[in-house]
C-alpha cells in the first residue's frame, strides 16, 4: 500500500512539473473566419520548437480592435492574428512570417453581374484607374488604393456595399480572392458577380502578433516557422489547406490578369526581399 501511495504521489509530480513548465498561448476565435487557419499553422510552428506551448481557445464575443488591445497590453489574451500596416507594427509586435503568404493582398471585383464587357475593356493599370472602387470608410485598403490615384467611393456600413455596387453607385468592389463566392453566395438576390478576368495586387501581410513585452514568445514561434518553411511543410500546409485551395480554384488566379501597385503602409521591416514567404499566382502548376 505504501509503496503504491509513493507511485501515486511520484506521478502527480512529474505531472505538476510538467504542467509548471508548459507555456499557455492564448487565443479568441469568436467569429472570425481566418481563425482556423491561423490556429493551424501556430500548432505547425510550435511542433519545430522545443519547448512546451499550449493553445487555449476562448470564443468570447470580442471585436478585432478588442483582441488587438488585450495583447498590446498582455491582459486575457496572448496573440492575435490580423493583416498588418506600419500603425499596427507600433504598438504590437509582428511575427513577420505571412501566413497567407499575401495571397489576401490579391483582390477581384464583385461587379455587377451586367457589367463584365466594362471590365473586358480594361488593358493597362490607366485603363482600370478610369472605374471606381467602393470600400469600407476605416479600411487599410482604402487608403491604399487612394495612394495608388484610385477613385474610392466609402461606406460607414460594410453591406452597403454591396447594395452600392449593384445600384450603380461604384464600379466595382474589390474584394480579398477568399471573399466574394461566399459573400454572393448569401446574398443570392442581388445582380452581383465576381468580375472574370482581373487581380489588383499589393503586399498585404498577415501576421500572428504578441505584446512588445512577450518577445520570446515571437521569436520562439517565428523560428519554429522558419524551420518549417526550410524543409517544405509550411508550403504543404498553405497549398493543402481547404481555404486556399477552395479560393485559388474558384478565382482562376493563374489565368488572371494582374495589376501590382504599392502599399504604402507596410512598415520598412516588412520582409519584402524574402521570395519564399509570398504567394505568386505564376508559379501555379
Amino acid at each position: 500500500m505504501i509503496r503504491k501511495v509513493s507511485y501515486m504521489l511520484l506521478i502527480a509530480l512529474i505531472c505538476t512539473t510538467v504542467s509548471a513548465d508548459e507555456k499557455v498561448i492564448r487565443v479568441n476565435n469568436f467569429s472570425d473566419p481566418n481563425a482556423g487557419y491561423a490556429i493551424s499553422m501556430l500548432r505547425l510552428a510550435l511542433r519545430y520548437i522545443d519547448k512546451p506551448y499550449r493553445i487555449e481557445i476562448s470564443t468570447n464575443d470580442m471585436t478585432q480592435a478588442r483582441v488587438n488591445e488585450e495583447v498590446r497590453i498582455g491582459g486575457n489574451l496572448d496573440l492575435a492574428w490580423t493583416s498588418s500596416d506600419a500603425k499596427m507594427e507600433a504598438t504590437v509586435l509582428p511575427i513577420r512570417i505571412p501566413l497567407f503568404k499575401g495571397l489576401l493582398g490579391y483582390r477581384i471585383l464583385i461587379i455587377n453581374k451586367h457589367d463584365q464587357a466594362k471590365f473586358d475593356r480594361v488593358e493597362t493599370l490607366e485603363d482600370l484607374k478610369q472605374l471606381t472602387f467602393g470600400q469600407g470608410r476605416t479600411w487599410a485598403d482604402t487608403n491604399i488604393l487612394e495612394a495608388n490615384g484610385f477613385t474610392v467611393i466609402k461606406a460607414n456600413k460594410y453591406p452597403s456595399l454591396f447594395y452600392m455596387v449593384e445600384g450603380g453607385r461604384f464600379d466595382a468592389f474589390p474584394r480579398g480572392v477568399h471573399e466574394p463566392f461566399g459573400e454572393l453566395a448569401q446574398r443570392p438576390e442581388l445582380e452581383l458577380a465576381v468580375e472574370k478576368n482581373l487581380i489588383v495586387a499589393y503586399k498585404m501581410p498577415f501576421y500572428l502578433f504578441v505584446s512588445k513585452n512577450n518577445p520570446e514568445l515571437a521569436h520562439d514561434i517565428e523560428t519554429g516557422f522558419n524551420r518549417a518553411i526550410a524543409d517544405g511543410s509550411f508550403d504543404e500546409a498553405f497549398m493543402n489547406a481547404p481555404e486556399v485551395k477552395d479560393v485559388i480554384e474558384k478565382a482562376n488566379m493563374k489565368n488572371r490578369k494582374v495589376f501590382y501597385i504599392d502599399n504604402p503602409t507596410l512598415s520598412e521591416e516588412t520582409p519584402l526581399d524574402r521570395a519564399e514567404l509570398w504567394f505568386d499566382p505564376k508559379d501555379l502548376p
